[in-house]
């Protein structure tokens, strides 16, 4: 399926078919987290699309990392909990807008070991919401705003720019060393 044909994805012909934002967004090894050595992480990322096109994403500011744009998201914390559920629940604690588990899709999952340890990570598809979003974790996060598909701001962080490449109809391809598996819908 394409994903401009899902609901809450950019309309055809729209700002989808600019992709070189994101191209040039997409890292090609630079800011990722350092030090991950270790377990698996297994996560989330959440596009939350509003309105004319438009996606929220906010300045990440994580010690000990270069500042970038994230999307709303993080880790799989709970037995049990899957990528919808913990897609909905990080969007809450990270900007206050709630919405429900069951509205959440996903596109489909990234792996890399780019930081030293797999990685995981659920493409999510939110249903949209132009609800205003708070910054709950401001050692994580210096604000969010909303940007148009074809004017992403950068530097982008790695795992956002590769969720949002699984959501745009023409993206740029993924870094070596990641690799993108959609879900059949």
């Amino acid at each position: 399926m394409n994903p401009a044909d899902a609901v809450g994805a950019p309309p055809a012909g729209g700002p989808v078919a600019a992709a070189p934002p994101v191209a040039a967004a997409l890292p090609t090894g630079g800011t990722l987290p350092t030090g991950g050595v270790g377990r698996p992480l297994i996560g989330a990322g959440v596009i939350v699309p509003a309105p004319g096109g438009l996606v929220l994403l906010g300045r990440r500011i994580t010690a000990g990392e270069p500042p970038t744009w994230s999307l709303p998201g993080g880790k799989v914390d709970h037995p049990g909990e899957s990528f919808e559920q913990a897609a909905a629940r990080e969007l809450a604690e990270e900007t206050g807008i709630e919405l429900p588990a069951e509205r959440m899709r996903v596109l489909g999952v990234l792996l890399d070991h780019l930081d030293g340890r797999p990685r995981l990570t659920a493409a999510v598809l939110a249903p949209p919401s132009a609800a205003p979003a708070e910054v709950t974790e401001p050692h994580a996060c210096a604000g969010w705003q909303r940007f148009a598909v074809d004017a992403l701001p950068g530097p982008m962080f790695g795992p956002s720019a590769w969720v949002l490449a699984q959501w745009l109809a023409d993206p740029a391809p993924l870094p070596p060393g990641v690799f993108a598996y959609r879900t059949v819908q």
